[in-house]
């Protein structure tokens, strides 16, 4: 109810200026303890001398974004320059092995980068996981699957697989990982669409053309087996209308969005001050709730940017690969919490939705999302702060679905249904505010530490009550209800309420009395089309 409630303008007008204000006062505090502490000794490791006619410093603790758009952006882009020359060439030639020559091209890239060792160890796990698949067996495939995917987690195994990397090329650690990682989900999915072939089995050339599409290969996102197969043996490669020019926008965007970032780095240390715990002892409550908010963001941009990057070049291949993570200023519900939506669609195709049937079940819920949680646990690296974040998360999730659950019955379901649907949403927008904050909390605790979580806890909860919890809660409270806004504008485009047609003008009479207009009125039908949506 109330997803297509609107509210007055000058309500969401104030909404608006509450957020503005807040939001660039928060950076304000960052901004200033970033510019007073760049000399502190616990900074010297991360904040690094910047470009010279900013006569700043830049924050480079964030090793994943360092490597992608400045240490190793060379490399990164020679590789994936070589892949779409090698696509678009095989497209004008020899179209029918365009899969063939992607799978060629990623196996010599693998094997310049990493050598022939690494390309054997992955050809192993290819082989083992194709040879359990020939079974149909879903739980053996699962178990396989996992049991592969925890020895690159566990001692001794992972020092004993590591030693097939030789040199000192400085990417190759986090090569290695990445490349075995996708290797063991990428041949799961392929084992479990085996097992639901009836007719024979994929052959496993099928399988390593799966595998060896480069632009996936080392980072992801993964694309589930049975589309890619569909996608990249497909011989129509006719465009839709304005698509190379929707491609080279998001190319555009993309650079756009990575030198934003780059500026914001040298004037706010986003990633460097949590880990200082003496400097977050004597910040403002603003700056602290600000900080760990913009840590989410940056890490949703990060992940947005990276994947966005790969799906430019995998769209010029003609694949529809997954689509970015949604926001986390967007994200208010437990059920659309994730900064991997390869990974996301991964465990919700098989796991997730597998189990929990149409999750209007309790039990198969729980069952359905400690699974999931499990599998996503493992994938991150057993610890106990992966532990505790995803037992967080699979109790929120679990939670929401027991309180929707339990406002859906007498006497809470009649008093929604007496009220104005634009209460509604704004009584909804209240708890979702608690959620958003949850949200915020849990995440914070995977992407820093449990430190920092506790910390940034203690002040909106305990010592910043009440001004500092009221006043980040309102300020929320604003910013979900923006969200609600954009979400139901979005409902209106893509579901608009039908317009029934005129009804024929009737012939001349005389002019109805007021009883004669209430009495047609009250016997006119009703459209169910304009009845509440819930």
């Amino acid at each position: 109810m109330g997803v297509k409630a609107a509210l007055p303008r000058y309500e969401l007008y104030c909404y608006n200026v509450v957020l503005c204000m807040a939001m660039l006062w928060a950076a304000r505090w960052i901004f200033d303890v970033s510019s007073s502490n760049s000399n502190r000794k616990t900074f010297k490791t991360s904040v690094q001398p910047g470009w010279y006619y900013s006569g700043r410093k830049i924050d480079t603790a964030d090793v994943e974004w360092m490597m992608w758009f400045s240490t190793f952006r060379e490399h990164i882009i020679f590789a994936l320059s070589g892949h779409v020359i090698f696509a678009k060439i095989c497209s004008l030639l020899a179209l029918q092995y365009r899969s063939l020559v992607f799978m060629v091209y990623g196996m010599l890239a693998v094997f310049t980068s990493m050598g022939w060792a690494y390309v054997t160890l992955i050809l192993s796990h290819c082989v083992l996981l194709y040879s359990i698949s020939l079974v149909k067996l879903r739980w053996l495939c699962f178990v396989a699957g996992l049991t592969t995917l925890a020895t690159f987690k566990m001692e001794p195994f992972i020092s004993w697989q590591a030693g097939f990397v030789t040199g000192n090329f400085e990417l190759r650690p986090l090569l290695f990982y990445g490349g075995c990682g996708f290797t063991i989900m990428r041949s799961m999915s392929f084992a479990l669409e085996n097992c639901e072939k009836k007719d024979g089995n994929y052959s496993i050339l099928e399988l390593l053309k799966y595998n060896f599409y480069l632009p996936f290969f080392y980072f992801g996102p993964i694309m589930t087996f049975d589309k890619f197969y569909i996608q990249a043996n497909n011989p129509n490669l006719t465009r839709k209308d304005g698509e190379m020019w929707n491609i080279s926008l998001q190319g555009l965007l993309h650079l756009g969005v990575i030198m934003i970032v780059a500026v914001l780095l040298h004037f706010m240390y986003i990633l460097t001050i949590p880990n200082d715990m003496k400097l977050l002892k004597n910040i403002s409550d603003w700056a602290l709730v600000g900080l760990a908010y913009l840590n989410l963001v940056y890490d949703w941009v990060k992940a947005a940017v990276m994947f966005g990057v790969i799906n430019t070049i995998s769209r010029l291949d003609h694949l529809d690969p997954p689509k970015p993570p949604k926001c986390i200023t967007m994200l208010y519900v437990f059920s659309e919490t994730h900064f991997d939506r390869g990974i996301n669609d991964f465990l919700c195709k098989y796991v997730y939705n597998y189990l929990g049937g149409k999750h209007d079940n309790v039990l198969d819920e729980l069952i359905a999302s400690l699974c999931t949680f499990g599998i996503a646990a493992l994938w991150l690296g057993p610890g106990w702060v992966v532990f505790i974040w995803a037992f967080l998360n699979c109790f929120g999730r679990n939670f929401e679905l027991w309180t929707a659950k339990f406002f859906t019955m007498e006497p809470f379901i009649s008093i929604e249904m007496a009220i104005s649907e634009s209460m509604s949403r704004r009584i909804r927008a209240v708890f979702n505010t608690f959620n958003f904050w949850t949200i915020v909390l849990y995440n914070v605790l995977a992407l820093n530490s449990l430190e920092f979580a506790n910390l940034v806890a203690k002040r909106l909860l305990l010592k910043g009550f009440p001004f500092t919890t009221i006043t980040v809660m309102f300020v929320t409270y604003c910013l979900i209800q923006l969200i609600k806004e954009r979400e139901r504008r979005q409902a209106l485009i893509d579901d608009p309420d039908p317009i029934p047609p005129p009804a024929p003008a009737p012939a001349p009479t005389a002019a109805p009395t007021p009883t004669d207009a209430a009495a047609a009125a009250a016997t006119q039908p009703v459209d169910p089309n304009k009845q509440k949506a819930e």
